[in-house]
């Protein structure tokens, strides 16, 4: 079966929007010890430049996929690009630390508008037998954006300085704000039901996310632990409301009684809790031990999404013939014995070394990802497509969230207030290696629920 051209039209706007967030997100891995020199902020505060982003993309995934599925969709999907504009701009001309860490957040609850109704567009939009090839072909969109995003920032950075990179995104998403608004149709008024929204427990889940992560920054001291102790209450008072709410933000009879959903969502959440982290450890380590220039360091890390685009559209169609929990497991394993490796590193570890790493860890991701977005859209019914898409955003963001809560909590405890040059570089090898070894185990525990989680009915 062919597609029409509204299809391949939706097609590229989606992965458009794809590319875009993520070659940002890889941008300012590069820049970021050209950003600490210029604003002259320490290890941790430098961190929350990527937290901030990930930590607003998270409080508003859920919430946004079920009010997508109540007011429309492609209204959310348009209101997120232009958002992603405007704050791009505000980032480069950003006058310090603290409001480019404020900026960055604004620009997180752009990518949770985008990021949880793009699948439920693209899903909607084709026949169920071609789902894995078009969410493949999205997923090359994230990774072409992670493969361009080292090597382009670090040119820009050395060349024109870190505002650059956001200059340049502000530019991408203008482009995209046209092609969207002119091609990406209305939603239809009739599919549009108006519910009551689950106002607290938008409030409960925002509200434990938030002092989870101000709290995982602030260990050991006793207020951080009382953050985090609060923010786990919050979020168990979240399911629990849930229980009892006509329309919920997240659906709790799919994590349930659909293990095949829930199952899923948790490989998901666990990988990207083990993986998300490699770039900016290693972004830091090449440009701090290795003393590699931003470009050069860049040039190192395309290896891995690189590999992940090429890949991924392959995988999301095997998906579609043979159980998707057999790629996704492999897959795993494959980025667990990477990250195993990289807990050797030592300051002369040889580049190529690291390149080889890099590619294992990339098609290890694109075997797990494109297949387990396959199984969680395939799980529910066509009604709770803005849910799931919202949902498996969330657990991506989640664990995005968590690899980086891991790594603060080790720069907070390891590094007592100091800036990255400050730091001596066998404490900083110290941190890198006991970091990747814990997502290694993390990794591997993942492997349980990947190939636990059931087949496919198609």
């Amino acid at each position: 079966m062919s597609w029409t051209k509204k299809q391949i039209t939706i097609l590229l706007v989606v992965a458009m929007t794809s590319f875009m967030g993520t070659f940002l997100i890889s941008s300012v891995n590069i820049a970021l010890p050209t950003i600490e020199k210029a604003f002259r902020i320490d290890a941790l505060t430098l961190s929350w430049i990527i937290t901030s982003f990930l930590l607003s993309t998270g409080m508003f995934l859920l919430p946004f996929g079920r009010w997508g599925d109540m007011f429309g969709v492609k209204r959310f999907f348009k209101a997120g690009i232009l958002i992603f504009t405007l704050s791009s701009l505000l980032c480069g001309f950003a006058p310090s630390g603290g409001l480019l860490i404020i900026f960055r957040f604004i620009e997180g609850v752009s990518a949770a508008l985008t990021n949880a109704t793009g699948s439920a567009i693209l899903v909607s939009s084709f026949p169920p037998q071609h789902r894995g090839r078009v969410l493949g072909t999205s997923v090359s969109g994230v990774y072409l954006g992670l493969a361009f995003g080292p090597f382009f920032g670090g040119m820009l950075t050395q060349m024109f300085g870190w505002q650059s990179i956001f200059y340049l995104a502000t530019l991408l998403g203008a482009v995209a704000s046209i092609f969207a608004f002119l091609y990406l149709e209305e939603d239809s008024l009739k599919k549009i039901t108006l519910k009551k929204m689950d106002i607290k427990g938008a409030f409960l889940y925002m509200a434990g996310l938030i002092l989870l992560v101000y709290g995982s920054s602030h260990i050991p001291s006793l207020k951080g632990w009382i953050s985090l102790i609060l923010g786990v209450i919050a979020l168990i008072l979240f399911l629990t409301v849930e229980h009892t709410i006509e329309s919920p933000i997240l659906n709790i009879k799919l994590l349930t009684k659909n293990r095949l959903f829930a199952y899923s969502n948790l490989a998901a959440l666990i990988n990207y809790s083990a993986t998300y982290a490699i770039i900016f450890l290693l972004s830091l380590y090449l440009q701090k031990i290795q003393a590699l220039s931003p470009r050069n360091a860049g040039v190192i890390l395309i290896a891995q999404p690189i590999v992940m685009a090429l890949f991924s559209p392959l995988t999301g169609r095997l998906s579609d013939k043979i159980q998707p929990r057999f790629l996704s497991s492999a897959g795993m394993a494959l980025c667990s014995t990477g990250l195993l490796s990289f807990a050797f590193l030592e300051a002369d570890t040889p580049l190529w070394f690291i390149v080889v790493t890099l590619i294992w860890v990339g098609f290890g991701f694109a075997l797990f990802s494109s297949p387990n977005m396959n199984t969680i859209m395939s799980s529910v019914e066509k009604s709770d497509y803005g849910l799931a898409s919202g949902t498996a955003s969330t657990m991506r963001v989640l664990g995005q969230i968590t690899s980086m809560t891991v790594v603060t909590i080790l720069f907070a405890v390891l590094f007592d207030g100091q800036t990255i040059e400050q730091i001596d570089n066998s404490l900083f090898i110290k941190m890198t290696r006991l970091g990747f070894a814990l997502f290694s185990v993390i990794c591997f525990a993942g492997i349980y629920f990947s190939y636990n989680r059931g087949k496919i009915v198609r």
